[in-house]
């Protein structure tokens, strides 16, 4: 059954302006009164209606823009779902913007409320949520139609998973398997654990069961012994006595120990196991979160978790989109999904002021021919000698021309290395190389941006122009500040919901400063 359409009243009761009147702070409870019926249109709310299906059976579901609301309102507060049953029988600010004032039960359950999330997520309407909150803008007045100039960066999101060593990743899969076994027989874990011969990790703490020395390496590499012999013995119990159909957290857990197996044990010349020297790619760091990584933002500052991605117009100060990413990938992955943001908006953007991780993105490689990029180039040093801009390209013929007039033909991307011979009888070779096989000079994908960049950063005006994009960093701040330092949630997906309902708080708190609507309230 599809559900009603949520009409609250428009016009504030008695009752509700004696709760405006006592707000003082966290003025977006009233925005949010105010504005709700423009927010949540006949149409927007036909859109979260989608979510559900049309059968005639059933109870009718709570109205999908009540629900969303309180998502909403849930970001803007920062509480859990259990809070935000409590507060819509207890806050009345909550009650004022959810339109159930004096309510003795919640107008929806905590299940209602968790269900209805994910439907969001999996539809992707958690998207046009953002995009509502830019349409609403646009409505205002404020703003006409025109280009969009717009600024990219990213802050680090501390994932909430914990963070393990080899041992614990490793002891905590298996205690999970145990965990699931125990609970389909109905026993205790230690007992269980025991008949498995896995008594090491049914434990508190698995380094304490292990009782090494853990300075000691080949203490150490007998500990990593035990606790793969214990993942053996593991393994041929459950062959032995495979689980219930239907309980597919076994062979998930085993799968991240195995994973974990992969990434971080070799075997040494004589057959025996040892932590890997060095880190494998795309390590695994948590067994309860398989999309948190060990990454930088910058050499001085590590993260364990993800990256947020804030694209912030510059002219209006509205977040357009929003986009998460593992830790360790590169800023420049999350360009495609950026784009994706930006297409359903209709918008053309005209300028992109970014940072040099963001270069080598699609934003930048396949950008239109009217965008400008904005960026502060990397600095060209080489001591003494010739730096790479003494060397002069010419992109017509694609051809590179050494400050002794050497020419040689390059490609972008590619490598251009001078003949050792050549360089060797060079009277310029003492200002240029030592080496012995001759100068090498490497191209970058966009050698002919950066050109452009490092000419237009020697002027007044162009340094200026790169100081717009710190706007965006201030925008990362203040969604920051709901989202928080660590994420809420457990993987990609779920903090790409958070992050772009913190957006639309921010964009709402944009909204509240435009004069139209000022004046309004």
């Amino acid at each position: 059954m599809r559900p009603r359409m949520w009409q609250p009243p428009i016009e504030l009761s008695a009752a509700e302006q004696a709760i405006v009147k006592r707000i003082r702070r966290a003025k977006l409870f009233v925005f949010l009164r105010n504005w709700r019926h423009q927010i949540f249109t006949e149409t927007f709310q036909g859109e979260l209606a989608g979510l559900y299906a049309d059968s005639p059976l059933g109870q009718p579901p709570i109205a999908p823009a009540q629900l969303a609301l309180a998502l909403i309102l849930q970001a803007y507060v920062g509480v859990s779902d259990d809070e935000v049953i409590e507060a819509t029988t207890m806050d009345r600010r909550w009650q004022l913007v959810l339109d159930c004032l004096d309510c003795e039960t919640s107008p929806f359950s905590k299940g209602t409320l968790v269900n209805f999330r994910q439907q969001l997520i999996e539809a992707g309407l958690d998207r046009r949520l953002l995009e509502r909150s830019v349409e609403m803008a646009e409505q205002s007045g404020e703003f006409g139609a025109r280009q969009l100039r717009a600024a990219l960066d990213s802050s680090p999101l501390w994932g909430a998973s914990r963070v393990e060593d080899t041992y614990n990743l490793l002891g905590h899969a298996l205690r999970k398997v145990l965990d699931v076994i125990a609970h389909q027989q109905g026993r205790g874990l230690v007992g269980v654990a025991d008949e498995v011969g896995a008594s090491l990790v049914a434990g508190s703490s698995l380094k304490a069961a292990l009782d090494a020395d853990w300075d000691d390496l080949a203490q150490c590499q007998q500990a990593l012994v035990r606790v793969l012999d214990t993942l053996n013995a593991v393994e041929v119990w459950l062959r032995e006595h495979p689980p219930a159909a239907g309980i597919p957290d076994v062979q998930a857990s085993l799968a991240v120990a195995h994973q974990v197996c992969a990434q971080d044990v070799e075997l040494t010349d004589e057959g025996t196991p040892r932590l890997r020297h060095g880190v494998a790619r795309d390590r695994r760091i948590t067994v309860e979160d398989a999309d948190m990584r060990h990454g930088r933002k910058s050499r001085s500052q590590r993260v364990d978790g993800y990256k947020r991605h804030s694209l912030r117009d510059l002219d209006t100060g509205l977040v357009r989109a929003v986009g998460i990413t593992p830790a360790n990938v590169p800023e420049a992955m999350v360009a495609d999904s950026i784009m994706e943001d930006l297409k359903a908006q209709s918008v053309n953007l005209t300028e992109l002021h970014i940072d040099r991780a963001y270069l080598t993105s699609t934003l930048v490689r396949e950008r239109a021919a009217d965008l400008a990029i904005y960026c502060k180039a990397w600095p060209v040093r080489n001591g003494d000698r010739f730096p790479k801009t003494a060397f002069r390209l010419d992109w017509e013929q694609q051809v590179i021309c050494c400050p002794n007039n050497v020419q040689l033909p390059f490609e972008p991307g590619g490598t251009v290395h001078f003949p050792a011979d050549v360089c060797a009888v060079c009277a310029k070779r003492e200002r240029c190389t030592q080496s012995p096989h001759g100068r090498t000079i490497r191209i970058h994908p966009e050698e002919q941006l950066l050109s452009e960049l490092r000419q237009r950063q020697l002027t007044p005006q162009g340094r200026a122009k790169l100081r717009e994009r710190t706007a965006v960093e201030h925008s990362l701040a203040h969604i920051g500040r709901w989202q928080g330092r660590r994420a809420r949630y457990r993987g990609t997906r779920k903090n790409l919901f958070d992050l772009r309902r913190c957006a639309v708080v921010h964009n709402l708190h944009v909204i509240t400063h435009l004069p139209a609507v000022t004046q309004a309230t």
